[in-house]
């Protein structure tokens, strides 16, 4: 059996843990939620998980209820909420969880109250108030509604309304006006809500950003998702580095096939790169198919037995190739994608900024199809 594979993500989650360490130290006396949303950004649900509550999160945080449970049935007892659900949704198993419904609409609340019944389990839910973004979350009257349902369905004892929570629309832009605003809006819901009757046990707002750059918005506890992973919402201000944070993914890569061309050699699907001089090509087995930017062609960066490179031509469903010039590279030497940084390869902020995108969606996007490698922590390798 081949255990050798053609290309493959390497997580470090000692990196996960220590960069969730570092964002309580952010968080001072609030409690951190680690945003395990998405497979963990593409790092693997379970195992980030885990390293993240031995770093010091205390919840967990994801968009969908199958991720949810998910966490339940891999034996994770932690507080766990999940704030994205669509009508038709069955909320039974979550309330049997003791899984935190976020509750963004008046329908969503009586799901949970119809399931609460059903299942003779009081739902835990939070309320989630729009306070500017203009996405999930309830806006303007809508909140009026959200709020005296959900008072009375506390009453009744169908539900528990644990908490209330924002999200951001500028905090990676801190001094964007908005900031203040939002934080402003949500002390009035909070109070709004403590006047209803609503026992709060836990407010919150920020995401990665605010963790790093608005202490004031920490309330109960912070949300960070993209930091968690050791890269940094605002590079405009900074680096990993810069606010103590390590990158946790490597996308790396075994070269294929490696041949001489002459100049003039039209490279890849419609010939979009052609070579200039006698070189070298590697094709590298690794493409869109695997998350791999196709925007990537001819700008997205790469590390060849220590040499930055780039793509040349059009990145394949399945494969890429690089101009190495005269440099000897052999079938079955790695190419890096991106990585941490530090050995010279490139990162994934690298790739954001060659392909025009944010560095959340470059390590988002990595496929399932790439075997995943864990390195550090407590899990096997």
């Amino acid at each position: 059996m081949n255990d050798q594979p053609p290309a493959w993500i390497t997580v470090d989650l000692t990196a996960i843990q220590q960069n969730v360490a570092r964002l309580k130290e952010y968080a001072g006396d609030a409690e951190v939620m680690a945003v395990v949303k998405g497979d963990a950004y593409g790092h693997g649900l379970l195992p980030v998980a885990r390293a993240a509550l031995r770093g010091g999160a205390t919840w967990l945080g994801v968009a969908q209820m199958s991720e949810a449970l998910a966490l339940r049935e891999a034996g994770i007892e932690a507080p766990v909420l999940t704030w994205l659900t669509a009508p038709g949704t069955d909320f039974q198993p979550a309330v049997r969880a003791g899984i935190d419904i976020g509750v963004p609409a008046v329908w969503e609340l009586e799901a949970a109250v119809a399931a609460a019944r059903i299942t003779g389990t009081t739902a835990r839910v939070q309320l989630k108030v729009d306070t500017g973004l203009g996405r999930n979350g309830a806006f303007g009257a809508d909140w009026d509604a959200l709020r005296d349902a959900a008072a009375k369905a506390q009453a009744e004892g169908s539900v528990e309304v644990v908490g209330l929570f924002t999200h951001f629309a500028y905090a990676d832009a801190p001094e964007h006006p908005t900031v203040l605003t939002q934080q402003e809006l949500f002390a009035e819901r909070v109070r709004d809500a403590e006047r209803a009757g609503l026992r709060l046990q836990t407010r919150h707002m920020s995401n990665s950003a605010a963790t790093l750059t608005q202490p004031s918005a920490a309330w109960d506890m912070v949300r960070p998702g993209l930091a968690v992973y050791g890269l940094t919402p605002v590079p405009q201000i900074g680096d990993p580095a810069h606010f103590g944070l390590r990158p946790a993914m490597r996308v790396q890569a075994r070269a294929t096939v490696t041949k001489r061309v002459p100049a003039g050699q039209g490279v890849s699907y419609a010939h979009t790169y052609v070579t200039d001089r006698e070189t070298s090509l590697v094709d590298v087995p690794i493409g869109y198919a695997d998350g791999v930017p196709r925007a990537g062609s001819s700008v997205g960066p790469v590390l060849v037995n220590g040499e930055r490179h780039t793509v040349a031509g059009r990145v394949c469903m399945d494969q890429f190739v690089v101009d190495v010039g005269d440099e000897e590279v052999a079938a079955g030497d790695p190419i890096v994608l991106f990585g941490p940084g530090d050995g010279g390869e490139p990162t994934a902020q690298d790739w954001a900024e060659a392909t025009g995108t944010i560095s959340y969606e470059i390590v988002a996007r990595m496929s399932s199809r790439l075997p995943r490698t864990y390195v550090g922590g407590e899990e096997p390798a």
